[in-house]
């Protein structure tokens, strides 16, 4: 039986996540038809990474073409709902970059396309859809190898690069704060892996200590969360130094019943490089397993999704969920009262807590 394939278009590139977007996106299977975006640097980039692929100059083109089945974007974060939300109004399925949206009106316009349209609204979240690691370790708890899940410990470490880095990102507005930004993925892995659906915000910090010359900024956040089957924290922050020799030392680790894995996603510090790699101890194994081989699922299996109108890549509703803890810790985090309001949840004395379905 012949691979499915969906056909792609790009609409909106401000983000260098794109290139794993579509690259991966071809590897399972599916083609592009063409491109548009406002300059950037990033676009840029682009246009000469695929010197091959059509560049339109008005994005209707793709929109309006009925060949075109999903959407691809990166644009400025607080921009990517509308294209998404533009995309599904003309009957396109939507992979965006994280964060899918940057605030939870834009959330709640989403979740209503989605009902109304039919459409798939996925985020690429991909410190899990595009690590290896990841991969193995859900092979692993799926197997039982540690147990059921009592809690994840996420650290997103990034360098700033400030040099290279363009104006929207030092925009709160914009970029959506650092929880909902680089925080949605560690939020995914605690949903994932611990399989919560109800959760409480418990705690939610951010912070700007090195860069009071852009006051939107924030290099340091943190989170506490408590599901109704396992519990996370989670760290992220911009202070990646400048010897590693990969852009963050990106970490998993996973406590369970009967055992613990550690990833290490894109390095294994002191011993140079890059790779996947994952460390797995408990009643009989005491390991090191090297993932660079394994290979990634997010991507095909949305690629059959978009062909067979199924749900096997990620679920709609985990998508979702995790934009709201997402962005309800920001707002938490950021002294707003309102971050526990709506959906019938009203704010707890010492946490934020919600049901996402």
């Amino acid at each position: 039986m012949a691979r499915p394939t969906v056909t792609l278009a790009v609409v909106g590139i401000d983000h260098d996540h794109i290139f794993g977007m579509l690259t991966n996106m071809l590897a399972a299977g599916a083609t592009v038809a063409r491109w548009w975006s406002a300059d950037s640097a990033v676009a840029r980039r682009f246009a000469a990474a695929f010197p091959a692929l059509e560049r339109v100059d008005d994005r209707r083109r793709i929109l309006e073409d009925p060949g075109v089945q999903m959407i691809l974007t990166s644009a400025v974060a607080s921009e990517r709902a509308a294209i998404a939300l533009e995309a599904m109004a003309h009957g396109k399925d939507v992979m965006a970059d994280k964060p899918g949206c940057t605030t939870l009106a834009q959330l709640a316009e989403l979740r209503a396309a989605v009902a109304r349209t039919g459409r798939i609204w996925t985020v690429d979240f991909s410190e899990r859809f595009e690590v290896p690691a990841v991969v193995k370790a859900e092979e692993l708890v799926a197997a039982g190898a540690i147990g059921r899940v009592i809690q994840t410990l996420g650290l997103g470490p990034h360098r700033q690069r400030l040099a290279s880095r363009p104006e929207w990102f030092f925009r709160r507005e914009s970029y959506g704060g650092i929880l909902t930004d680089i925080g949605s993925h560690q939020i995914d892995q605690f949903l994932h892996f611990t399989g919560s659906t109800e959760v409480e915000i418990v705690h939610a910090h951010v912070e700007n200590t090195t860069r009071p010359e852009h006051p939107g900024f924030q290099d340091f956040g943190e989170m506490t969360l408590r599901g109704d089957r396992g519990h996370g924290y989670i760290r992220v922050d911009w202070f990646t130094p400048d010897a590693l020799p990969v852009w963050g030392d990106g970490r998993l680790f996973l406590l369970g019943e009967a055992g613990t894995i550690e990833l290490r996603k894109y390095t294994d510090i002191g011993r140079g490089g890059s790779g996947s790699h994952l460390f797995l101890v408990n009643a009989a194994r005491n390991e090191h397993i090297d993932c660079t081989d394994v290979p990634l699922t997010y991507f095909r299996r949305l690629v059959a999704d978009v062909v067979e109108r199924s749900e096997t890549a990620v679920a709609q509703a985990h998508t979702f969920r995790t934009m709201e803890i997402a962005l309800r810790a920001q707002m938490l985090a950021e002294g707003d009262s309102g971050a526990g309001q709506g959906r019938g949840c009203p704010p707890a004395p010492h946490g934020v807590p919600f049901g996402g379905r």
